[in-house]
């Protein structure tokens, strides 16, 4: 590491309780410190799941397994650190550039070295091997005998015995796996982040009596920020002037908008899709959901999973059974080459270097088809999942309403008569209940009828005339308290429709109810062949929770081949179910998009959020759609379900291929620079296999 950069002086523990620890750091000089440099360099310690510093408090707070290691053991660990001097990239401006310049320096020196007069091939050797030197002597003194600690001394040995074209192999090797390896995390890292990007970092907000556009970064809880039609609200507050109607379809899972008003919250994510509104900024900035959903990526960036923690553990217990082996081919044979060989091939490289790629892969690949999964441990369990659950509002079904039927009460008008009639003074109106009766008009025959002009009233409905007489389209409560118009001598047929699940509009006219428009929510095309995936994959059995109605949801469930129904529920009861049927075994992903759902995501053993979920719910789940397809949930399945073949299949092709190579190299088959190509070729081998995720 630079001596520009600080490390850390001392660790004071903040908060502690099992599995997590906040401490706050001091640095070792006024210096900047290198917070990426060493965050993976403590996700290397065994036991770490997760790092994240805050460099503006100097906190530094770990999630770690606490069956493996403790927080005393952590921090003498963490202050003996430094960040890795063999991985490219973590300390440096442009770490890809830099790194290619050092591969092609590698290169050459191995291709030149035997050219060179003999006086110079030490120092040329010995400046290309320095970075193995230094990392395996930091980790000697930090951690004991690593794999780097291995390399380093397979590379002095090399050196000492004046086998430099052995050395510079070793050295070239080695860094082209590192190569490798960086650019695929570092890649998918920066894709990863970019899809963390609000669609837009500006907002108006009223100064000084007057409306600016300012970035979001600069709002401050308690200002006055103006939101109008089409805009997404970008902070949690209260509203304090002006009416609206706000679609929160993202945050409640619910297919009607909401009308806001003076007194009334709004959250962030929902979008406000007709009016105006002053809204009081309560949470802004760090607070935001986007804000919270950014941290948890970063963190998960870092955080492994348990294969990689037991490939690492695995890879750890086997360095000194090598050390072991290397020393007695020594002391049987008195060949230093026949040491410098089986150094040469340990297990750790491969087995740490292929499964995060693997994962990282397999989370760029994801990424590209729309499907953002947070971490190598949302894979694993998603491809471990047996059972899956599903919402149904906005998830099995679209979310959008349609025109389901056409009730007349007035033998003048016809059902398609009444469409029209609703769709001429609705047609300027983009409330959601307004388009479905629009694009209902669309597919009928009728005709346009003259009206006068359209009067909006804001959480009610709209008026107007039509050859003289009041035309009121709208809620039960406009057209009833509002307008006077009794609506009782059709209450058994309203009921029926409403117990059906059915969202109604009513149209008076002259002072007559004349009929009402049924609208409900549709089943999404995709579901039934989602599901049917799903099953094919190895799921067991799939359920649905839902807080409609149980016959509506049993039709659904019938409909859509799902084994078994909850309805009816509370959001906290959907936890519970999730809660009772994981302590029966099962393995549970579910898959949700309203702020009733986050308790279930966050409960379940991986937790999906479609795309238009609310904020809270992709914070809560493990995965979060990128595009409103229902069908990416089977996507993803078979994408986890791949990886982790590949990752089982690598982590048999690196034992048995690292074994043969100690086995021959112990047996005074292979010379250093054999053993060398051979180890890290399988190890670049295995890397480029693990690359077969990444489509």
């Amino acid at each position: 590491m630079s001596s520009e950069l600080a490390t850390l002086a001392s660790l004071r523990q903040v908060h502690l309780c099992r599995g997590r620890v906040r401490w706050h750091y001091r640095r070792s000089s006024g210096q900047p410190l290198d917070c990426q440099g060493l965050s993976y360099a403590i996700a290397d310690l065994a036991g770490v799941l997760a790092v994240r510093f805050n460099p503006k408090a100097s906190s530094l707070v770990i999630s770690f397994d606490w069956r493996v290691t403790e927080a005393q053991t952590l921090a003498e660990q963490i202050l003996a650190l430094t960040p890795p001097l063999g991985r490219i990239g973590f300390t440096t401006p442009a770490p890809a550039a830099v790194s290619r310049t050092r591969l092609a320096t590698n290169l050459a020196a191995l291709l030149g070295v035997n050219l060179l007069p003999v006086p110079l091939r030490l120092p040329l050797s010995l400046l290309m091997a320095l970075p193995v030197l230094r990392h395996g002597a930091g980790e000697l003194v930090s951690r004991g005998l690593t794999s780097h600690v291995l390399e380093g001394m397979a590379v002095s040995i090399s050196l000492g015995s004046g086998d430099y074209l052995a050395a510079n192999t070793t050295s070239f090797m080695l860094e082209l796996g590192e190569y490798l390896e960086e650019s695929i995390s570092r890649r998918s890292d920066d894709m990863l982040r970019e899809l963390l990007k609000p669609a837009s970092d500006e907002i108006w907000v009223e100064r000084g009596g007057v409306e600016i556009l300012v970035p979001a970064s600069e709002v401050e809880v308690g200002e006055t920020v103006i939101v109008a039609t089409g805009m997404v609200i970008q902070i949690d507050g209260t509203v304090l002037g002006g009416e609206a109607y706000v679609n929160e379809a993202s945050m409640t899972g619910e297919s009607r908008s909401v009308a806001k008003a003076r007194g009334d919250a709004v959250m962030s994510g929902t979008v406000l899709e007709d009016g105006r509104l002053r809204i009081y900024a309560e949470h802004v900035g760090q607070r935001t959901a986007a804000a919270r959903i950014a941290d948890y990526v970063q963190q998960s960036l870092t955080a492994k999973s348990e294969v990689q923690l037991q490939a690492s553990q695995l890879a750890d217990k086997l360095v000194p059974r090598v050390l072991g082996l290397a020393g007695s081919a020594f002391l049987l044979s008195g060949d230093w080459r026949r040491a410098a060989a089986v150094l040469q091939a340990d297990y750790s490289c491969a087995l740490k270097l292929a499964t995060p790629v693997a994962f990282k892969s397999a989370m760029y690949a994801a990424g590209k088809g729309g499907i953002l999964i947070k971490g190598a441990t949302a894979l694993e369990r998603l491809a471990e999942a047996d059972t899956f659950i599903f919402d149904k509002t906005g998830t099995l079904t679209n979310g959008d309403l349609v025109v389901t039927d056409s009730v007349t009460f007035d033998s003048a008008y016809t059902a398609d008569d009444l469409i029209w009639l609703a769709a001429s003074v609705e047609e300027h109106y983009f409330h959601p209940l307004a388009i479905a009766v629009v694009e209902a008009s669309r597919n009928i025959q009728g005709r346009h009828f003259d009206h006068t002009e359209v009067e909006f009233i804001v959480a009610h409905g709209v008026a107007s005339e039509i050859d003289g007489k009041r035309i009121v389209v709208g809620s039960r409560h406009f057209v009833e308290e509002d307008e006077g118009i009794d609506v009782s001598p059709w209450a058994e047929t309203l009921h029926g429709l409403y117990l059906e699940g059915k969202t109604l509009l009513y149209i008076g006219y002259g002072g007559s109810l004349i009929g009402v428009l049924a609208l409900r929510d549709t089943v999404r095309e995709q579901s039934a062949a989602t599901l049917a995936r799903l099953r094919q994959s190895g799921v067991k059995r799939i359920l649905m929770l839902t807080g409609d109605h149980h016959d509506r949801a049993q039709d659904l469930a019938d409909q859509l081949g799902i084994d078994e129904v909850f309805a009816q529920l509370l959001p906290e009861e959907k936890a519970s179910i999730i809660e009772q049927l994981t302590s029966d075994g099962s393995r549970i992903a579910f898959v949700g998009d309203g702020i009733n759902d986050a308790p279930a995501l966050a409960g379940a053993h991986v937790g999906i959020a479609m795309q238009k979920g609310a904020d809270i719910a992709r914070i809560s789940a493990d995965i979060a759609l990128l595009q409103d397809d229902i069908s990416r949930v089977a996507d993803a399945r078979e994408l986890a379900c791949a990886a982790m073949g590949l990752i089982h299949d690598n982590y048999r092709i690196t034992i048995g291929a690292n074994t043969a190579i100690l086995g021959a190299a112990a047996v005074g088959l292979l010379s250093p620079i054999v053993a060398s190509v051979l180890h890290n070729g399988t190890t670049i081998g295995i890397l480029l296999n693990a690359l077969r995720g990444r489509h």
